[in-house]
């Protein structure tokens, strides 16, 4: 029996129409075609796909050189200009991701299988994850600025977003502050990234500012000898020749309606802020007065008419 009409005897329900004429066309070229010419034929698509595959092969084994060279580099790169590891370990896998998805679409091309419709459905549903993971997303991208530029690192005392605190720990999507009472707050990196950050660890040196409310009739050439000698007896507090960026500065600065005011303005490193500015108000409430300086209190003139 001819394969034409063993195709024929095959129950409709079992292969569709298309697929029926589509081998059953198949079926007449075997039959009717030489098995010398058949066996030609089958030779050189062998030879053929033969040929795909070492090419595929060969652009297999080429491009992940390439890539392993490539992310080498990248690693050298890395290294000079001192990134954070967790950006390093980030950018270096994505780039490995990508790098890896593009090779095994060239060799799959170089087999003979379309890739077209391959690469539109990697690229709809990349799209659909972006979409669908927004709010990470955008995470992702703050915390890559700010591995990249660093506008703070772990151990800085800052301010964001309404919390003030020690940096504890910065990742690619959160970074983890920890509150001088000490709670530990984490803050997505997409919104510190769009906010703005107030580090008071990244310069070596702060100025402590603060003022000094003292009663009317005092001289105030007393008041400015006796604050700068309490300055001078704190070793923490820096001048000009201790790199310091000025002298300490004491000056009448207003006049009050019940009391003059002096600005007392001293250089100290960010470590002794807190320190000296609690140290030398302590000093300079305990000490003036002993010295006939006094503070004033609120006061209320009553008149009384008979």
């Amino acid at each position: 029996m001819k394969l034409t009409n063993l195709l024929q005897a095959v129950p409709v329900d079992t292969l569709s129409h298309d697929i029926k004429a589509e081998l059953a066309a198949v079926a007449e070229k075997i039959s009717t075609t030489p098995t010398s010419e058949l066996f030609s034929e089958l030779v050189d698509k062998a030879v053929t796909f033969s040929l795909k595959v070492l090419a595929a092969l060969a652009i297999y084994f080429i491009g992940a050189w390439l890539i392993k060279k490539i992310k080498n580099m990248l690693k050298r790169l890395f290294d000079k200009r001192d990134y954070e590891p967790a950006i390093e370990s980030f950018i270096q896998s994505i780039v490995g991701i990508a790098l890896w998805i593009i090779l095994i679409i060239a060799v799959i091309g170089t087999l003979g299988v379309e890739t077209t419709s391959f690469a539109a459905l990697l690229a709809g549903g990349g799209m659909a994850i972006g979409l669908a993971l927004n709010g990470t997303v955008q995470n992702f991208a703050g915390g890559i600025m700010i591995l990249i530029f660093r506008p703070f690192k772990a151990g800085d005392f800052i301010e964001m977003q309404g919390f003030t605190g020690t940096v504890t720990e910065v990742t690619i999507t959160s970074t983890k502050l920890t509150t001088t009472d000490n709670r530990v707050i984490i803050i997505p990196n997409g919104a510190i990234s769009n906010g703005t950050i107030n580090n008071y660890s990244h310069m070596p040196l702060r100025r402590l500012d603060l003022t000094v409310d003292v009663e009317y009739g005092t001289s105030s050439e007393k008041v400015c000898e006796m604050v700068m000698s309490l300055i001078k007896q704190d070793t923490r507090i820096l001048d000009a020749e201790t790199s310091g960026k000025a002298d300490p500065f004491v000056a009448l600065s207003a006049l009050k309606d019940s009391s003059i005011q002096f600005v007392v303005r001293v250089w100290v490193k960010s470590e002794d802020y807190w320190d000296v500015n609690y140290d030398l108000l302590k000093n300079i409430y305990e000490e003036l007065p002993k010295n006939g300086i006094q503070f004033p209190y609120p006061k209320l003139d009553v008149n009384i008419i008979k």
